[in-house]
């Protein structure tokens, strides 16, 4: 695989750290701050919209530009975002600069991916995109728990700054391994990317990753009370779970990689299976704490399978102006991470039991294979009857003024 595939995987890897390590760090900054645990909380949630607005907004804007010229523009203002978060006086300005932290994430994963998928032949194109997704699985097993023990010991703030230096450790390596020649401005600009999004089969692939993530997430944020009410684990334990979690989150995105190469819509639709059993079995498997950990391990490993399928459905469905529509899939990503959040929630709080979030989950799951299969049915309906352009299942439509350059 090409060097400048690291770059990416640097690059996600420095975001996926601090999108998550806020998390972490709530109680020492609401205490360095004077604000509550919910204020604190709002951190969270800035950076959650600040994906969604920047995401299709970023990748809008930027449609006549260099995709490399773009990937180390955001990453730059990663770096700002985060370091304006290290030097916040208050409150009020970490809230603005995690907001601003958050606008480059979907932009970055949606023209990464596209500029993944130019750097191999065709039928590695999803193995491209796991590679680069290896660096967000990552950190969660190191990034995150390094951030938070750093914060926790020398204070929020140099996590913050640590973070930036990733930041400018990615830029770097954009600059000296994204070659120029694969990543000129796309001939489509920004009206082919818009007329891209006018596509029924985009937004269903659009609407997959929405119920399926948010599948993910509707166990995923309850975890916590999953592990220590009903498999009784001590709180002091689940750090070393939600570690597991990350481990089968990489194993899944390696994995849904390879698989996708092979058959698109076939691994899809294995992952999206496999997401609806185990969380249909979570609550058998939160009765003992071993299967509990097996529990936390099989959700990311098939969760994450189907990531690299996802992006790759939606970059397909918009093959001639994919950079939009591949952005845009990011902030879906967060839309299912706070609406399955929500639907938990509302398991949890109709007194339904601490595991409902994981049923709530797999009728979500189910959802997503509905969905699924309407898209898979509209693509043989709409197939022409001529082998010569039929969408071979697997493998994305060669992008001419991506491929060839």
């Amino acid at each position: 695989m090409p060097l400048a595939l690291l770059a990416l995987a640097v690059g996600a890897f420095g975001i996926g750290t601090t999108e998550f390590v806020m998390m972490g760090l709530l109680p020492d900054v609401a205490d360095d701050l004077h604000v509550s645990i919910p204020a604190a909380g709002h951190l969270v949630s800035a950076y959650a919209l600040g994906v969604v607005v920047g995401a299709p907004l970023l990748a809008a804007v930027t449609a006549r530009l260099s995709r490399r010229t773009v990937l180390i523009g955001l990453m730059v203002l990663f770096v700002a975002g985060n370091a304006l978060s290290a030097l916040a006086p208050g409150h009020q300005w970490l809230l603005a600069a995690r907001f601003l932290s958050g606008l480059p994430h979907g932009a970055f994963f949606g023209v990464g991916a596209v500029v993944a998928t130019t750097l191999v032949t065709p039928e590695r194109r999803a193995r491209s995109v796991s590679l680069m997704f290896l660096g967000l699985t990552v950190a969660n097993i190191v990034g995150v728990p390094l951030a938070t023990l750093v914060g926790q010991h020398l204070g929020w703030r140099a996590t913050f700054l640590g973070v930036s230096a990733i930041g400018v450790a990615a830029i770097a390596s954009l600059a000296l391994l994204i070659p120029r020649d694969r990543t000129r401005a796309p001939e489509a600009g920004l009206r082919g990317e818009l007329a891209a999004l006018r596509s029924l089969p985009v937004w269903l692939a659009l609407g997959t990753t929405v119920a399926g993530f948010g599948a993910l997430f509707a166990a995923y944020s309850y975890i916590t009370p999953m592990l220590t009410d009903a498999a009784g684990y001590a709180e002091t334990s689940v750090t070393l779970l939600l570690a597991l979690f990350g481990v089968g989150a990489t194993a899944g995105n390696l994995l849904g990689g390879r698989l996708a190469d092979h058959s698109l819509r076939g691994t899809l639709f294995g992952g999206l299976g496999a997401l609806v059993a185990v969380l249909a079995l979570f609550p058998l498997l939160m009765r003992t704490p071993v299967t509990a950990a097996l529990a936390v391990t099989l959700l990311g490993t098939a969760a994450f399978v189907t990531g690299s399928p996802l992006q790759l459905m939606v970059m397909e469905k918009a093959s001639a102006a994919p950079s939009l529509a591949s952005s845009a899939n990011q902030a879906a990503f967060n839309l299912a991470n706070a609406g399955g959040a929500w639907i938990g929630g509302l398991a949890l709080a109709a007194g339904l039991g601490t595991t409902s979030p994981a049923l709530a989950g797999a009728a979500l799951a189910v959802l997503g294979l509905a969905v699924a299969a309407v898209a898979a049915l509209l693509d043989r309906r709409t197939a022409p009857v001529s082998g010569r352009e039929r969408v071979v299942a697997g493998h994305v439509p060669q992008e001419p003024e991506v491929l060839h350059r």
